[in-house]
Order: C-alpha cells, then structure tokens, then sequence
C-alpha cells in the first residue's frame, strides 16, 4: 500500500509539473499582450517598445528585494511623451494593481486597473469609476496641482465610489504614488503605495 502510495503521489508531481512547463509560456505570452493592450491606452500615441525599455524600482523589507513601480517610458519619434507607472494599493479586500499614464505635462493620460479582489458591483467600479464623464473622473489632472484625495477628506476633490470609500482611497493611494515615481524615478521610502495605503477600516462601508 505504501509503495503504491508513493508511485502515485511521484506521478501526480511529475505531471503537475509537466502541466506548469507547458502552460508557462502561454501564460506569460497573454499577461505580455494584457500588459501592451493597457499601455496602448493608458499612453498617447508612442512607436517604441515601453516595456523593454521600462525601469524598476525596488526597496527592501525584512530582508525581502520588492518591486515598488515599474515605470514604462513612451516616446514618438524619438520624443519622450510620457510614461506610464504600475503601482499598488491595499483596498478592502486585498491588493490592487492599477497602470497610470501620464503625459509629459505630468496630467493623467488615463488608467487601467491591472488587477483587484474588490466585491463585484462596487469596488470593482474602480475600472472605470475614474474615467472621463464618470463622477469620479480624473483623467487630465495632475497630481501635483490637484489634490486627490475623497471629497471630506482635507481638500478632497474626488467623488468616492458608491459605498466603497476604502476602495477610492486606495485607488488614489496608488494614483498619488505613481505620479510621485513619475516625477522623481524613485519610491518614497516605504514599500510603494502599499504602506501609504488607507487608514484600518474604521468604517466597513463595501
């Protein structure tokens, strides 16, 4: 019985393994063209490759090496026009993962928000809540002259997403961050727009 035990518990591994290198790089091939599709929209128009030619900035927690922004460069004719920053936020239910593009005026071009575990229907809003013509609509501001932060919040400017204000504020948290590595090339000092991220969920309201 052992013996039979171990044979099968060997097989299984082998083929999960078998199964992990053969999907590998199909998977790595579809995230690429998420990631190039995103960049086509969050970037005005560029004919260099952003993604070979992006810059990674990483700081260290306990002991851990971890990315903080990518940042992906655009140029058109050999012209910079902008860049676009992935960074991160803690929202309500986890990790979030938005694209920022900025043109070389420092004005958000537009986003893509790369991944999230908000609730459906409200957090998730995310992907286009701050879209133009939506109420939480930030695309043509900077940062740097606009403040955004959740209307209540000191000078806040930004509608919250229906019942998702934790969501909204790390959404912003993120925001506000990749324009930080947009401007300097660096993170803050903390672990990029997680350690930033919103106040403990004083309020549960997703």
């Amino acid at each position: 019985m052992l013996l039979v035990l171990t044979g099968i518990t060997a097989i299984s591994v082998a083929l999960l393994a078998f199964v992990n290198e053969l999907t590998k790089g199909p998977i790595a091939e579809a995230n690429m063209n998420t990631l190039n599709t995103a960049l086509s929209e969050v970037l005005p128009s560029f004919d260099n490759s952003p993604v070979d030619e992006s810059d990674t900035i990483y700081s260290e927690k306990n002991g851990k090496k971890m990315i903080d922004f990518i940042i992906y460069p655009a140029k058109n004719d050999g012209k910079w026009v902008g860049s676009a920053v992935q960074a991160t936020s803690l929202g309500f239910g986890g990790e979030l993962k938005v694209l920022v593009g900025f043109d070389a005026n420092g004005q958000i071009y537009n986003y893509s928000l790369l991944s999230h575990v908000e609730t459906p229907g409200l957090g998730s809003k995310a992907d286009v809540w701050f879209k133009e013509g939506q109420r939480g609509n930030i695309i043509g501001m900077s940062p740097g002259q606009t403040v955004l932060r959740v209307k209540g919040d000191q000078d806040g400017t930004i509608d919250a997403i229906t019942a998702s204000t934790i969501t909204t504020k790390a959404f912003l948290n993120a925001v506000n961050a990749a324009y930080q590595a947009f401007m300097t090339g660096e993170s803050d000092g903390t672990t990029g727009a997680t350690q930033k991220s919103v106040e403990p969920a004083d309020a549960i309201s997703e």
